[in-house]
Order: structure tokens, then sequence, then C-alpha cells
């Protein structure tokens, strides 16, 4: 079909030069699919290069501790994809030999590969004439063939993947696939896109029809709560703190935070203190019980220590946004005049994987000091 040959000429002349393009080895095509899904390339760029240097091989991330592998992706974001990629890694390292499934259909078993995942491997690595289908596909081909089907509808993924599987030339399916998300990603971009310099604007019903900007169509809405965050800094007389695993399913699970109180809504400065007040000095109430108008997450550790002052370390709330859930976090300092049996220092804590608006913090306000971790000016 002309669509295909135009669309993989395009390619040839326009792709970027991305590590992971140098290779066919089904290990690096893996990692990169893994990391781009809900990333720019920009931004996973240098992520995968770091990935690759401390784990040259599946084996390597196989028989690393999953904190490491949760410290390196620090900063990418939905944590539940790095720690699926060290479950995969385990699976193929230790159940495959090492072996990566070599057809579509095998590596639909690997954890956290799904339909896309696998076609993209699959293509790529090993030629097998599948098609991928992901954002930027279901926008190239909505505004191409003027598709009105809701993109969030139950039916449009087996619609999308057929159209885009009458597309596939033979024997090309690795140059399709990657010209299809190329192609949504440089050129048929979401918002604006420049159609004065599309090669497809003599024949795209979008453009022609001036519906651009109207397709895809998505009527979906994602629902998105807001919770508010409080962490508690505690510096103990050592000067050292003291930081918790989130365990709960839910979000950054398994990764590190400081104590934290969560609240229903907005609570003035005084107010919190008073509830963080009560939080060390009632440490022994059951797990899940909250505090009147503050629910600690991590009320049932015992502290053993009266907050000799509690200050509130900037006036804003630094807001963080995920995909489902819009975080709105403050960060206490709590002093405890007594040393902590479990506090840890600054150094160690810097170690531990955290959720990126937690590290920046880290990085911001205790960086200046290495031998005084409260000691940083807040302006």
């Amino acid at each position: 079909m002309e669509f295909s040959k135009s669309l993989i000429q395009w390619y040839l002349q326009n792709k970027r030069d991305l590590p992971w393009r140098k290779t066919i080895a089904p290990y690096q095509i893996w990692l990169s699919e893994i990391m781009l899904q809900q990333t720019r390339v920009a931004q996973g760029t240098p992520y995968f290069l770091k990935f690759i240097e401390a784990f040259p091989t599946v084996n390597d991330m196989a028989a690393a501790p999953e904190e490491q592998v949760l410290k390196l992706w620090q900063g990418l974001g939905y944590y539940s994809r790095a720690r699926n990629l060290h479950a995969t890694a385990k699976q193929v390292a230790f159940e495959m030999g090492g072996e990566f499934p070599d057809s579509y259909q095998g590596l639909l078993q690997l954890k956290g590969v799904g339909d896309y995942t696998a076609a993209a491997i699959a293509s790529i690595a090993y030629g097998e004439p599948v098609p991928v289908v992901d954002g930027n596909v279901y926008r190239v081909l909505a505004r191409y063939f003027g598709i009105e089907t809701d993109i969030s509808s139950s039916g449009a993924k087996k619609q999308f993947t057929e159209v885009a599987a009458t597309l596939l030339p033979k024997g090309r399916a690795s140059e399709f696939n990657q010209a299809m998300m190329e192609f949504g990603a440089l050129q048929c971009v979401p918002k604006n896109p420049d159609c004065s310099i599309c090669i497809f604007n003599a024949e795209c019903a979008a453009f022609l029809t001036g519906r651009v900007n109207q397709l895809p169509v998505k009527l979906k809405k994602t629902k998105v709560t807001n919770r508010f965050f409080n962490y508690l800094i505690i510096k103990d007389a050592a000067g050292h703190t003291v930081v918790n695993k989130r365990t709960a399913k839910g979000i950054w699970h398994n990764l590190y935070e400081f104590p934290l109180i969560e609240t229903e809504g907005e609570v003035s400065e005084e107010k919190m203190s008073e509830i963080i007040m009560r939080y060390f000095n009632e440490p022994t109430r059951p797990s899940g019980t909250p505090p009147e108008e503050g629910k600690a997450t991590h009320a049932e550790r015992a502290v053993g220590f009266t907050p000799k002052r509690i200050t509130l370390l900037h006036p804003e709330r630094i807001l963080h946004k995920l995909s489902h859930q819009h975080l709105s976090i403050r960060f206490w300092e709590v002093e405890a005049g007594v040393a902590l049996d479990k506090a840890i220092s600054r150094g160690e804590a810097m170690k531990y994987p955290f959720p990126i608006v937690i590290y920046n913090f880290m990085e911001r306000y205790w960086a200046l000091n290495a031998n005084d971790l409260f000691s940083a000016n807040l302006d």
C-alpha cells in the first residue's frame, strides 16, 4: 500500500538516533519499551543508558536487589513498571535460561508485557508481522482514515489493530511499526501538528475535513483524587532522621518516605502542629486508626519521644501530579532532642529509592551542607 511505503520512507529519512535502535537484541528492546510507556524519549534515554551500564544483561538485572532497580528508576514514575521489570528479568533469567521468548505469544507470558510491548519486541527483534497499537498509532490512524471510534471504548483496540494489520508490508514489520510510532511522536503530534509539511496532507481525512484537533476521539475522562500529605522529617539528637518503606499497595509501593500524616483537606499550620504532636503522643494506637483530623499512615510505629519543636519547612504546598491523583505536599521538621534507635544518617537515607518529589526535596534542602541535615536555608 502506498501509505506504508511513504511512511517507511519518511521514517528512514527522519528517525531519531536512539540507542535501542542500534540493536535487535530483545533485552534492550524490551527495556526501552517498558521505559517509554508513559515516558517521553528525551526523559527515558538517559535512564536506558544508566540501566544498560548497571545491568548489561537480563541476568545482571535478575541478580540485583529490587531496591537497586527502584533506585535507578527513581524519577521515571509509574513504579509498578520497575517492579514488573525486575520480576520479568528474574522470570527470563531463572525460568528461561536467560533467553527471551522468540514469538509474540511467548512474550505475552512475561509479567508486565501486554499486547503492545509484545508486538514491539516480536516485530523489531524477530521480524514477526504483528502490528503495534499505542497512543501514537491510534492518533495517526484515526486522523488519516477519519476513524471516529472512541479510543477509550471496549472495541477500539481490536478495530485499530485490524486496521494496522492491513497496512503491514510483507517482511518490513520492524520498520513499519517503528515508523508509525515515530510519525506519531514527531509529526502527527497530539496538539496543533504542522499539517502543512505532512507527507499525508493530500489524503488525510482529518486534515481535509478540518478535524485534526478533534481526532482521535476520547470521551472517557480520568477521575482525579486530591490528597494532602504531610511528611515529618525527624531530626534526632545526632542529626539523624527516620524513613519508612511503603509496603501497602497503591502509589509508590516498596519505595521509601518520611513518616506521613495524610489529612482530608487543607489544614492550617497551627492545627497541623497540634495533629503532629498528637501523632507522637499516641504511638500505641492500632494500625490504621487515624488521629483526630489527621490520618497517619505509619502511626503504629512507636518513636518514643515528644517533639521539642515542629517547623513547617516551606510556606507553599508542593503540588505533585500523578495520573489519577494530585498530591498536595508539605514537609515538617520535627526535633526529637534524643537519639533514636531506628534513625539513620542523611547519607544512608539518600541511598534508598524515594518518590522523586521527596528525593528532590532532600537534595534541595539537605545537599547544601553534608554535615548538618537541616541547616539548609529555605531561600
